[in-house]
């Protein structure tokens, strides 16, 4: 009797074990698609494992991305509320408000989505394309601020009419977000989703290995044509964002400008943070504390991340002598960072 169980007992295990090895077999023999495409003003590359080839849905998310956040898009619903027209929000567009709203305040305002403005005179959104001067400056202060804009019952509120809103540093992240999204509901498991560098993992690669994404090394590179990294991190279920002024920037009359204004001062941070990766549950969230973390500065970020054990970063930085330094999250060292 006892001999007679212990066989039902292994022939069950055999049972498990055989049906375990065909749908790993299965799984292995499910391609990987590629699609690439142009959205919010940058590329997109999207990686998943799937026998069908889903880039007319994938862009259809993406679209409905724009029309909610993008203002480069005059029918967007943020095109609107920026025109002052009486539009009621939708999901998408109330969903990133109210991050953005709480971001905002776990950074004391260093991430702020009404800093268009600012952003427009420095010529880096809109190309205004002059130096603004410091009455101009102090004329924006006073229209700029998260604090000032509130949503009610599904529209926008302002405390003044010339404030505008813009998702851009919180944009790119949130459509990465959304197109993992909808692979999770197609039942896809592996996937990789890169918009304009920001990037959302999941499972494992088309080598079946985990994911791996390069942190470029920081040099004054305008057009992107240098690509060295300073580090490869390990990032499987996660999602990234970089943020960094050495590649949007501009000079004039000898000076060097950042593109990253701090809504404060509304002039552009000189800080020494050259990069900050953020690595977070989403990437709309990861998007938003890295470009917060180029506005606080090195000593300030660290404080934040001590406060929210759930993000980790990555710095870049120019120490004292003036040469690149790194910094990072030690919960990283192991298991995102190999060496």
């Amino acid at each position: 009797m006892q001999s007679k169980k212990k066989f039902i007992k292994l022939a069950i295990l055999s049972v498990i074990v055989i049906g375990m090895a065909l749908i790993v077999s299965k799984q292995r023999n499910i391609p990987f698609q590629k699609n690439t495409g142009f959205v919010f003003g940058t590329i997109y590359n999207i990686s998943y494992q799937s026998n069908e080839n889903l880039q007319n849905e994938i862009e259809a998310e993406l679209k409905k991305v724009d029309a909610s956040l993008s203002t480069f898009n005059p029918n967007s619903i943020i095109s609107k509320v920026n025109q002052n027209k009486d539009v009621k929000v939708n999901e998408m567009f109330a969903e990133v408000f109210n991050l953005a709203e709480h971001i905002s305040a776990e950074t004391g305002g260093a991430f702020d989505i009404t800093v268009a403005p600012m952003v427009n005179a420095w010529g880096f959104g809109f190309k205004s394309g002059k130096m603004p001067t410091d009455a101009q400056i102090d004329s924006l202060r006073s229209i700029v601020g998260f604090h000032k804009v509130k949503l009610v019952n599904g529209r926008i509120k302002k405390d003044n009419p010339a404030t505008m809103l813009d998702c851009s540093a919180i944009a790119k992240g949130y459509g990465c977000d959304v197109v993992a999204r909808f692979l999770q509901e197609k039942g896809i498991k592996n996937y990789m989703v890169e918009i304009g560098g920001e990037i959302v993992t999941c499972g494992v690669n088309d080598q079946r290995m985990p994911w791996k994404i390069g942190v470029t090394k920081p040099t004054d590179d305008s057009l992107s044509v240098n690509e060295e990294l300073q580090t490869v991190l390990n990032v499987t279920n996660k999602a990234m964002a970089t943020s960094g002024n050495y590649r949007n920037f501009y000079y004039k009359n000898g000076k060097k400008y950042a593109h990253t204004i701090d809504p404060k001062t509304g002039r552009p941070v000189q800080h020494n943070i050259l990069s900050a990766t953020v690595l977070a549950d989403n990437c709309a969230t990861a998007d938003a504390y890295a470009t917060s973390f180029m506005v606080m500065g090195l000593d300030k970020a660290k404080k934040v991340l001590e406060k929210h054990p759930e993000l980790m970063a990555y710095f870049i930085y120019s120490d004292s002598k003036g040469k690149n330094a790194v910094w990072y999250s030690p919960s990283m060292k192991g298991k995102y960072i190999e060496n």
